[in-house]
């Protein structure tokens, strides 16, 4: 049966969620869809295996945005955190380690293991960090700047630090600041740029410290996982009025005299609404839900040409027991240091995974962040077992000489064989596991080539530049239609950020 509604929000991402929340508050009728069963996105948990659950896709809690929990009220629906300390367990294989405290001090000594030098030259890294962060950070809840106007709001000191961050590669800083090759491993990372040798490849990382900024209470991991911040929206959503479908698959948007009117469902269904709100991707939402003629080929070509090529894998396994790492420690180890591990043992480990990765092939030296969120959440799996989740940098969307459909097991395998290296019990315990494949999250999630993010988090689609330059302020060429996810400022991650700007532009415009 035909409704209609002021607001219809398409895709129940944690984006998607935070929208429908800011506007059904403001008294609008609302319906936010949802193609899967489930809702959240890639943000949810699933019960992957009998009794097991994991966070399928995102696996941490550390930029969602302070302001939107508390708007939200997300803690009185059910949203909670376990913050975890050691933040990062690293092992390496010569048998040594590393374990990143919240404590400084205690960081330091870990690193003094391996270098004086570096260990005495910590704060200065996490200065620099925090630095970026207070400039990137204030940004998120925003309309999306230029680089121009972030400079011309900065003191001369400022603009000198900024511009040297916009312009640096993180192999560089990871040489300036660090003498010993286990800590350049320990901070290897380049974000969807994949090299670390790229310039700009520092500013990319500097949008995930921003978490600095953020309040510990609100940073680590979810009770019941990932989905439990999505459900907590929801509940949020539904008191505020919002009607949400789940099991509801929008098959376009409806658009007459270039105004989105409403969406119609594969069965036949149309909704009518005032304003249409996209949480899918850009690519999605303008090449598969809008009829060819609703936009001109120029910005057609556009859409086409936004960088989705940085993917990668989700590794998921169920345990029986812990993994044994006992090598790595004396008698100081706490099953809760496994939280969150990760595999890389050197610099020229990363590149040469991002290099398998151009080259069309998965990767030979995978670049692994494994999460056992179990060790402090027993929700998660059986009595006495465990779940454990792998992250894996970085993955051709598609193969050069095969399928991912065809090399699913054998990557899988692969990855299994790689962290026994250093857990020799893993064969042992492991009760069964899946591989979530670039393709895979494509047909699962919805998100084009497999793109966790939306759209690669790469200089050229940062702040005004995201998704398009002058179409980065959540409105599209269609009236009446917006986008909400993360192919908008700010980009990926569990930030709530995008749902939250994009309805504060929503709101703007039917005043």
């Amino acid at each position: 049966m035909d409704k209609d509604f002021d607001i219809i929000v398409v895709g129940s991402g944690h984006n998607g969620l935070v929208a429908a929340n800011y506007l059904g508050a403001a008294n609008y009728s609302v319906l936010l869809t949802e193609r899967r069963p489930i809702m959240g996105g890639a943000c949810i948990t699933e019960e992957l295996f009998p009794g097991y659950k994991f966070s399928a896709c995102s696996y941490i809690c550390y930029l969602l945005q302070d302001k939107i929990i508390d708007d939200l009220q997300l803690r009185d629906h059910g949203f909670d955190i376990y913050p975890i300390n050691p933040s990062r367990f690293q092992p390496f294989p010569n048998g040594s380690r590393i374990l990143l405290w919240d404590d400084v001090q205690k960081t330091q000594e870990e690193i003094a293991r391996h270098s004086k030098r570096d260990a005495k030259r910590f704060p200065e890294w996490l200065t620099f960090w925090e630095k970026a962060a207070n400039i990137i950070g204030p940004y998120y809840l925003s309309n999306p700047p230029t680089v121009k106007q972030i400079i011309n709001s900065l003191t001369d000191s400022e603009k000198d630090f900024f511009q040297r961050l916009l312009a640096v590669s993180m192999s560089d800083l990871l040489c300036e600041y660090f003498e010993s090759e286990t800590m350049r491993a320990v901070y290897s990372q380049a974000q969807d740029v994949g090299d670390l040798n790229t310039p700009g490849s520092a500013w990319c990382y500097a949008h995930v410290k921003s978490s600095v900024l953020h309040r510990p209470e609100n940073v680590g991991l979810v009770h019941g996982g990932m989905g439990g911040i999505t459900q907590a929206m929801a509940k949020s959503a539904r008191s505020r009025g919002v009607s949400i479908e789940t099991s509801t698959e929008v098959s376009r948007i409806l658009v007459e005299d270039s105004r989105a009117i409403g969406v119609e469902l594969v069965d036949g269904t149309q909704y009518r609404s005032r304003v249409v709100v996209s949480n899918l991707d850009p690519k999605r939402t303008f090449l598969k839900l809008l009829p060819a003629e609703a936009i001109n080929a120029n910005f057609t070509a556009r859409i086409n040409s936004l960088k989705t090529k940085a993917a990668y894998l989700k590794f998921h396994a169920a345990l029986s027991d812990i993994p044994d790492f006992s090598a790595y420690f004396d008698n100081d180890f706490d099953s809760r240091y496994l939280a969150e591990i990760k595999i890389c043992p050197s610099m020229e480990y990363f590149q040469n995974s991002w290099k398998d990765a151009c080259n069309g092939r998965p990767s030979r030296t995978p670049v692994m962040e494994v999460q056992i969120p179990s060790v402090y959440d027993p929700t998660m799996a059986p009595e006495g077992h465990h779940v454990m989740s792998i992250w894996v940098s970085y993955a051709p969307v598609t193969l050069a000489q095969s399928t991912w459909d065809e090399q699913r097991n054998k990557v899988g395998e692969h990855l299994i064989d790689e962290l026994a290296t250093y857990a020799p019990n893993l064969r042992d315990i492991l009760v069964d596991w899946s591989l979530f494949t670039p393709l895979d999250l494509e047909r699962r999630v919805g998100l084009t080539d497999g793109n966790i993010r939306h759209l690669d988090i790469i200089p050229s689609q940062f702040f005004a530049n995201r998704p398009l330059a002058n179409w980065a302020h959540y409105r599209t060429p269609i009236d009446g239609l917006y986008l909400c996810g993360a192919g908008t400022h700010p980009g990926g991650e569990v930030t709530g950020a995008p749902g939250h700007n994009a309805a504060v532009t929503v709101l703007q415009d039917l005043q």
